[in-house]
């Protein structure tokens, strides 16, 4: 069987106070999938639960993104999560504190029969 793409949605997550590189990445997750409706489920003859999910993270620190509690943030599927170093971290003007922003990549997939 082979996977073939049928959505890619985009988003970004921020965490201003803490450093909270898990926290970003679930708001960077759920900022691409909150406009989403995926109503092709009949035509293809699948259900939501049929769905390949692969997320990719773009993290300032890739080691500090807890992988399942970002795959919890999709309801449906089976999700596989991928951390790479990207996004941006500012610091505050005494470097006590930063800013993380992370970029997600929500991409779906379906097997053909």
């Amino acid at each position: 069987m082979t996977k073939q793409r049928y959505v890619t949605e985009m988003g970004m997550g921020v965490d201003v106070h803490g450093r909270d590189y898990t926290n970003a990445a679930r708001r960077a997750v759920s900022d691409a999938i909150r406009h989403s409706s995926l109503n092709f489920f009949t035509a293809l003859n699948k259900s939501p639960h049929d769905m390949k999910i692969t997320v990719k993270i773009g993290s300032p620190n890739p080691d500090a993104v807890d992988l399942s509690a970002v795959a919890a943030e999709l309801p449906y599927g089976t999700v596989q999560v991928e951390v790479e170093r990207g996004g941006l971290e500012v610091d505050n003007d005494t470097g006590g504190d930063a800013i993380v922003m992370i970029n997600a990549a929500v991409l779906v997939y379906f097997e053909d029969a």
